[in-house]
């Protein structure tokens, strides 16, 4: 049988990778910087490992590819999106620091700052959810789940948002009579 599964052992898994690691490298480096590339390909190997059991075994250098394009595809989204949260964080931090701010951006900078804090699957449900402006069922699609779970999943987010944002608000902040190295200025 062509698509048969099998459960590959250590050695099969060594022999597959000797074998096809190259052509993985070699695809990947067509598509990220060297370093990227050997990542990804390094991950998407430690995926299969995990995974071995589920990887037919004449489908094995076809599924690395199209793990490894997925393992690039996602870091890329991630460096875009911390790019963008950390270039967000230095403009409202620089604004903050020259005293032109006003309340609406100290509260979008408390925000951003609790955004950060949040895991990444986290921060992800509550984008889709409130900034991209989807529903449930269009979020859960794009994140590759029902929209039960989606559901699910964005309650927890908010929650932990939440108390990540009462923490923040709870925080003492910096104000004229705040101690620098021990002396109130």
């Amino acid at each position: 049988m062509a698509g048969r599964r099998t459960v590959i052992d250590e050695e099969s898994f060594t022999r597959r990778y000797a074998e096809l690691h190259p052509r993985v490298v070699r695809y990947a480096l067509h598509r990220a910087s060297a370093d990227a590339a050997h990542d990804a390909v390094d991950e998407a190997f430690l995926i299969a490992w995990r995974k071995r059991a589920e990887i037919p075994e004449s489908r094995v250098l076809p599924w690395l590819l199209v793990t490894t394009r997925n393992v690039l595809a996602d870091r890329r989204r991630r460096g875009r999106y911390q790019d963008a949260l950390t270039a967000e964080l230095a403009r409202l931090s620089a604004l903050a620091d020259s005293g032109d701010v006003g309340a609406a951006v100290v509260e979008r900078m408390t925000v951003l700052a609790a955004l950060a804090e949040l895991a990444a699957k986290d921060r992800e449900v509550l984008v889709l959810a409130q900034w991209d402006g989807l529903t449930t069922r269009e979020a859960a699609q794009v994140s590759g789940c029902s929209a039960a779970t989606f559901a699910v999943r964005l309650h927890r987010a908010r929650r932990r948002f939440t108390d990540v944002l009462a923490r923040l608000d709870a925080a003492p902040h910096a104000d004229a009579q705040a101690p620098i190295d021990g002396k109130v200025v």
